[in-house]
């Protein structure tokens, strides 16, 4: 095996571990909800509340069990992970009736988007001081590379298997491939591991770590996160209601699919500069601008009908997702510290899942009701600018904490 010094293996620990996120990822699942809405006889909107419903109720159950991460060696929590993602695979080749169905989601949304994608962020985030940012856009081309690589892998099992024999391939590929890729990389990997420790300890020794319920009274908190969570909820609400947007726009069926090929390249090129980026720079005044590409992009919705409109839409929602996926776990490890990150994250990693089930509920009301989509584009607008008015009102105050020098 290649002998990889300490800070590769961890990346390659972390860009592995969101590769196999996307098990549990709405792109992912997505490609199932034919065979299982005509297995199970269930609507569109019977498989979309159900889901719904599912994402909330993992996004509850990971404010408990990814504050563990904390707690546990890393090396046991990865397999505990490990272990609940198999599981959860396996069971989704179960499914014979609705309340399997429900189970069967929320396990997936819970193991995968959740358990899976939050290890490797706070493993990296912890780890990582000096280059945090280069290495948390290294390992976010793992679930990249799963978007670019799977909806054709999958399609084409589709032809060949059922979907049941492909979910009872993943399950063992899971439980064959993982815990050697932990073992090779963290086994000797503690929750005090830093990346150049002395130096680290040097830097760091007068910044105060906080604990989650002394972030949960930080009004600072609340600000960023409505910054942090507006990239899922809108992304999502768009991705899963856009034959409503190409319906509205008039667009050719073929628009939207080939406008995801841009959101593809955007996402990947923000990932590369984005760490550099941060590293420089710092992810809290680097945070200002995360949303600033996708409020111009739903102003481009809301103006504009022609064709060309929706490339340059997604390729600005790509540009925004580049960014959120380094900055949602860079920004909190400069605030809060790294001791009680796992704690942290945890909370901020269930309020991203709860909110692209609240997205995914929004826009459903508001196309219901009636509304256009240059409505629900206004309303998602109105949404990013106050938010991020707020976040401009604090930005002097984001600030890691020092420790009073006084005895």
């Amino acid at each position: 095996m290649i002998n990889l010094s300490l800070n590769k293996k961890i990346i390659l620990f972390g860009f592995i571990f969101t590769f196999f996120s996307s098990f549990g990822q709405s792109f992912f699942l997505g490609l199932f909800n034919p065979s299982l809405r005509e297995e199970l006889n269930i609507t569109h909107g019977q498989f979309g509340s159900i889901y719904a419903g599912a994402t909330i109720c993992s996004s509850l159950v990971l404010i408990w069990f990814g504050k563990k991460i904390d707690e546990f060696r890393l090396l046991n929590y990865s397999f505990i992970v490990i272990g609940i993602l198999f599981l959860s695979s396996f069971f989704f080749s179960l499914i014979n009736n609705i309340y399997f169905l429900i189970v069967g989601i929320f396990l997936m949304r819970f193991s995968g988007q959740g358990l899976m994608s939050h290890t490797a962020s706070t493993t990296i985030s912890r780890y990582f001081n000096k280059r945090r940012g280069r290495a948390l856009s290294g390992i976010w081309f793992g679930l990249s590379s799963a978007e670019f690589v799977l909806p054709i892998v999958i399609v084409t099992l589709l032809a060949i298997f059922s979907w049941r024999s492909i979910w009872q391939l993943i399950s063992i590929i899971i439980i064959f491939i993982l815990p050697l890729v932990v073992f090779y990389t963290i086994k000797n990997i503690t929750i005090d591991s830093r990346e150049g420790e002395d130096l680290f300890k040097k830097k760091n020794k007068d910044v105060k770590s906080w604990k989650r319920s002394e972030v949960l009274k930080d009004f600072r908190f609340y600000i960023i996160s409505l910054n942090m969570l507006a990239m899922p909820w809108i992304a999502t609400g768009v991705f899963i209601y856009q034959s409503f947007i190409a319906e509205s726009k008039l667009w050719d069926e073929y628009v939207i699919p080939k406008s995801f090929m841009v959101y593809s390249v955007a996402s990947i090129l923000t990932l590369i500069s984005s760490g550099f980026l941060v590293d420089k720079f710092t992810s809290r005044k680097i945070i200002p601008f995360m949303n600033i590409p996708l409020l111009i992009g739903l102003i481009v919705l809301y103006f504009f009908d022609f064709s060309l409109s929706a490339f340059l839409f997604f390729g600005l929602i790509g540009v925004s997702n580049g960014l959120a996926n380094v900055l949602g776990a860079s920004t909190w490890a400069e605030i809060y510290g790294v001791r009680y990150l796992g704690s942290i994250r945890a909370l901020t990693t269930a309020l991203m899942v709860f909110s692209t089930a609240f997205g995914t509920a929004l826009f459903g009301f508001l196309i219901d009701s009636g509304f256009t989509i240059e409505f629900v584009a206004i309303v998602s607008i109105i949404y990013i600018a106050s938010s991020l008015f707020a976040l401009l009102i604090i930005k002097s105050s984001i600030e890691p904490t020092n420790i009073s020098k006084k005895t």
